[in-house]
């Protein structure tokens, strides 16, 4: 897969990811990048960047610095800077974002809240 690939590159080397095929039941926390392209249900904390690629799939409120959602997630999510919902994303849950940018393909149910001192 072409684009796990240059993901990959760009992230640092500290990234975590959980694969495709892959279920996690559990609360994840982390203090760098990580990847999702597997299924957890549980909650996701992350000082850094969260990333749920598009065969992925979260039962559970997702915390972080940064959130790119490309699969589902089905629970709240929080970021303090850039929130994003990209191609054919489906969120059912609450925003709470600093910024949010989401493209015309993603689906969201849920209430949107936004500013710089919301997600504190």
């Amino acid at each position: 897969n072409k684009t796990s690939m240059q993901q990959d590159k760009t992230n640092s080397s500290s990234a975590t990811l959980i694969g495709a095929g892959t279920t996690l039941k559990g609360d994840i926390s982390s203090n760098s990048d990580l990847r999702i392209d597997g299924t957890v249900i549980g909650n996701i904390t992350s000082t850094a960047k969260i990333i749920i690629g598009n065969s992925g799939t979260v039962e559970g409120d997702i915390t972080g610095n940064q959130a790119d959602i490309v699969g589902k997630v089905s629970g709240n999510i929080r970021a303090k800077e850039l929130l994003q919902l990209r191609g054919e994303s489906a969120v059912t849950g609450n925003l709470y974002a600093g910024k949010l940018q989401i493209e015309p393909t993603a689906t969201f149910n849920g209430q949107c809240h936004m500013g710089a001192n919301i997600v504190e």
